[in-house]
């Protein structure tokens, strides 16, 4: 596509972007060009645009105001919701109702299942029905369902629950993520899912303190011990999904708080990295969706997950029984209290790693960087009988795991092109995931503790595998990459309509992989 240098003045901001193509003229609004059906890359996925850095910054402040706290808290409370029950078994709850050998790891595996099978499904809901809507009401459903665990007597009905709660938590994870890659670029994307991501290791900190002060009351209604856990966690969450209807925002376009021009560059900012991309929000499309599953990014970057998600989901339902072991003595508050400390440093590193990959524009690196960091930590744990050596080592591990969350979901979503693409791919790798943490809830068993040395060798294996793998992926993204620049872009896409270029995706040769 032939073009020549025109500047243009924009409206947002005065002027907030300045491009070159053949048919602006000077004066025109490139943003509002490209938001009219038309693309914002040349054929060979060059941006056609260049934008004011200063109204792009003022722009994404404003993104990071009105759209993360929300999300963030969502998703706290969501975390929440699903781990609270290992705060629950120190408080009572398997004796109450009469878990008995592996019956306790039978209870989690249930949540799974569910999890597991509706994730795709959600997340395509999730688009059909809109972030704005489906966000919030799974919010107060599973809000809900925490409310109803604390009336269950029998292992059958904590069954029962923990598996519609997976049904109405599977969209929330890969929904999120697919939210925030409306509105982000590719190399801004990690460190804004990192700002919601992390609220899974603070939700080990706070649901720790949360869950102490809880248990110190008398009662709450009829409630009484564990039960208080789940009923006033699950009213917090009803109410937080029921605010969420009035301040979450669907889309650029229908953002009350955007003016005009900052709509049309929120929207072009975001084609013009998406090559042969004319509309940001397609229509679900067969071809697309399964571009989005069956990359070799995803499908890779979701197996990397699955490993990694055996340690992450395994720390958060295992903390405080690993913690019971080291601390035998102390009460139950102060075995809850001291599960916090490992998820702050954790959550620091939740923070750090995608900070850095925002501002590198990578993400392999720190995929590379985790794993040591969790080698170390369960080699601690093989090897020593120390208390205090045992408790560091949770550092370690939190401080190396957490971070994949954003980093892989972010990985995923920058490595298709259309959205349809995007929503496929985030939801194939938390449903991989969630597989990991199914394997996460046989990984520490009954009869292994207290030195769980099954559940260590498996999380120090994994680990392993995790490094090795980021390693081959990282090595096989460039050597595709140096093939494709190696391609005639014009022979291939020769003869082929706009509609067919798009449907190409990521198999087309213009499109390079973002590592």
């Amino acid at each position: 596509m032939a073009t020549s240098n025109h500047n243009a003045v924009a409206v947002a901001d005065e002027k907030a972007m300045t491009g070159h193509q053949e048919n602006l003229k000077l004066g025109d609004d490139p943003t509002q060009f490209a938001g009219r059906g038309q693309a914002a890359t040349d054929q060979y996925g060059h941006a056609l645009f260049e934008f004011d850095k200063k109204a792009e910054s003022r722009l994404r402040w404003k993104m990071d105001f009105y759209l993360l706290p929300t999300v963030a808290l969502l998703y706290l409370f969501c975390f929440i919701d699903r781990a609270n029950i290992g705060n629950a078994r120190l408080a009572g709850f398997d004796t109450d109702l009469n878990l008995t050998g592996n019956d306790y790891n039978v209870v989690l595996s249930v949540f799974y299942v569910s999890y597991i099978v509706f994730e795709i499904p959600c997340n395509l809901c999730c688009k059909w029905m809109g972030p704005g809507w489906f966000i919030p009401l799974s919010t107060v459903l599973f809000g809900a369902i925490s409310i109803a665990t604390a009336f269950v007597n029998t292992k059958a009905q904590a069954c029962g629950v923990r598996f519609v709660l997976g049904i109405f938590e599977a969209g929330m994870l890969p929904g999120i993520a697919y939210y925030l890659s409306r509105w982000y670029r590719r190399s801004e994307l990690a460190f804004r899912l990192a700002l919601y991501v992390v609220m899974a290791p603070l939700a080990g900190a706070f649901g720790g303190l949360l869950a102490s002060a809880i248990l110190t009351l008398d009662g709450f209604g009829s409630l009484t011990t564990w039960r208080q856990i789940f009923g006033i966690e699950g009213i917090i969450t009803c109410v937080l999904g029921l605010i969420a209807f009035g301040t979450m925002t669907d889309r650029p376009e229908t953002a009350r708080w955007l003016s005009p021009a900052e709509k049309d560059l929120a929207i072009a900012r975001l084609k013009s990295e998406r090559v042969a991309t004319t509309e940001v929000l397609d229509k679900i499309d067969s071809k697309k969706l399964f571009r989005g599953i069956f990359s070799p990014v995803t499908l890779a970057t979701s197996f990397i997950f699955l490993l990694n998600n055996i340690t992450v989901q395994g720390l958060a339902f295992f903390a405080p029984t690993i913690v019971r072991t080291i601390y035998p003595n102390d009460s139950v508050v102060s075995q809850q209290l001291h599960t916090v400390p490992p998820y702050v440093v954790g959550a620091f590193f939740t923070l750090f790693f995608p900070f850095l990959s925002w501002r590198l524009d990578k993400r392999m690196p720190f995929f590379i960087a985790g794993p040591p960091m969790m080698m170390t930590g369960y080699i601690m744990f093989l090897a020593s009988d120390d208390g205090m050596t045992r408790y560091g080592a949770t550092f370690l591990i939190a401080s190396g795991a957490f971070a994949f969350g954003a980093l892989c979901n972010a990985h995923v979503s920058n490595n298709v092109v259309s959205d349809t693409a995007r929503s496929a791919a985030i939801g194939t790798n938390v449903m991989f995931g969630n597989i990991g943490g199914l394997i996460s809830t046989w990984s520490f068993l009954q009869f292994d503790a207290p030195d769980y040395h099954i559940g260590n060798g498996l999380n120090l294996a994994t680990s392993s595998m995790c490094l090795i793998l980021s390693g081959l992926l990282w090595a096989w993204m460039r050597w595709d990459n140096k093939k494709r620049e190696e391609t005639d872009v014009d022979q291939v896409l020769e003869g082929l309509s706009p509609l067919q270029v798009q449907d190409l995706d990521w198999r087309n040769p213009a499109f390079k992989w973002r590592p």
